[in-house]
């Protein structure tokens, strides 16, 4: 490791890292707790059906600023697999910051993927089982994300979106995830 690598694991890594959920989130409120880890996905749409496709991805999530905040990071293709096999309008390399907000007792959730200049704002909610995040696009198109069918292991992921006649919600994104071990 050299000094710049040390540098940011003493000082940013550090910093914007946490152990775990702060003192003042009561458990009933920790949603995304669970996710804390590493994931894979497989991704079986992503705008379009791309089940044929077999596109993978990775997922990752900690605690960060003092266990107020889950960030995730989201990644497709793989790290390993970016470069010469990326396909075109298959880019993902994104931030979720998802931070607790005691004045609505819910999850403040913002998404920036660089790679293709995504922006979402949302508010994340439990709905008996699930994670439901409501919100919108940059654009101001009414979306929700859901995490659904959780358990230690998996979860499922699903994007939906508005579609202009204002009634239709059309599937963005779909995601099935395992735990990674060791």
């Amino acid at each position: 490791m050299n000094a710049l690598d040390q540098g940011l694991a003493r000082g940013f890594h550090a910093a914007l890292g946490a152990p775990g959920r702060a003192a003042d989130i009561d458990a009933a409120h920790d949603l995304y707790g669970r996710l804390v880890g590493s994931w894979d996905m497989d991704v079986l749409h992503y705008r379009v059906d791309v089940r044929e496709r077999h596109l993978t991805g990775e997922i990752h999530f900690g605690w960060a600023l003092e266990g107020r905040a889950v960030q995730d990071v989201w990644i497709m293709p793989r790290r390993t697999e970016r470069g010469a096999s990326r396909q075109p309008g298959f880019d993902m390399y994104g931030t979720t910051l998802r931070v607790w907000d005691p004045a609505i007792e819910a999850w403040r959730v913002t998404y920036i993927n660089p790679a293709n200049g995504q922006r979402d704002e949302l508010i994340g909610r439990r709905i008996g089982r699930d994670i439901v995040q409501i919100g919108t696009h940059a654009n101001g198109t009414p979306i929700r994300w859901n995490f659904t069918d959780i358990t230690d292991d998996a979860f499922r992921w699903t994007g939906v979106a508005l579609a202009p006649d204002g009634v239709t919600w059309n599937l963005e994104g779909e995601f099935v995830a395992r735990r990674r071990r060791g």
